[in-house]
């Protein structure tokens, strides 16, 4: 996790960015958010505002609300969780498929 932060402050510098993290629920998007223990990283002159978005079934129709704001999208998959690989593939298409999803605006994913 360090290095891809460290990689994000090469490309983006010393500005203010958005994240959302996306995934359905207990795939370990909280786990990865409290690494730091903030929702707003800082790192040099690099801030990262973070949105850990529920997975739950009944939340994820409030993702896209999110999307005209975010400028990357950290989407958090449990590999070990087999069997719901389908529903998360699900959801990615339907990130994919709205119109102001961050990545149909050229956003990065990861």
């Amino acid at each position: 996790m360090g290095q891809l932060i460290a990689k994000l402050m090469r490309i983006f510098g010393s500005q203010e960015h958005k994240v959302i993290i996306v995934g359905l629920d207990n795939a370990g998007k909280t786990t990865i958010l409290y690494q730091f223990n903030v929702e707003e990283i800082v790192l040099q002159k690099t801030h990262f505002l973070m949105w850990d978005l529920g997975g739950q079934e009944a939340l994820r129709s409030t993702w896209d609300t999110y999307y005209s704001n975010a400028e990357f999208v950290i989407l958090v998959i449990d590999s070990t969780d087999r069997k719901r690989l389908l529903t998360t593939r699900e959801e990615l298409y339907k990130m994919l498929a709205h119109e102001v999803s961050p990545l149909n605006l050229g956003r990065p994913a990861v």
